[in-house]
């Protein structure tokens, strides 16, 4: 298992999930991906593609910055 981040600042739907998705094809399963984003729909919208793709979202974080970070861990694909 490796530990990966991928930022998506700035970025609005459906960036953030597209750029998730192309990280994930380069992952192996059990690998653990950090996505900090600023868009707010991330905290549905990213994990509903877990959910459909076979992923697991482990934890949202909203920062203080407002920043938000969803970690999930990739599934087999």
């Amino acid at each position: 298992m490796s530990k990966y981040s991928l930022d998506v600042k700035g970025q609005l739907c459906p960036i953030p999930v597209i750029r998730t998705q192309n990280q994930v094809k380069r992952l192996a399963p059990g690998d653990i991906l950090a996505v900090v984003c600023t868009d707010p729909g991330v905290q549905q919208d990213i994990p509903a593609w877990c959910r459909i793709n076979g992923h697991r979202v482990i934890e949202t974080e909203i920062l203080d910055s407002g920043e938000i970070v969803i970690t999930l861990e990739v599934g087999n694909k």
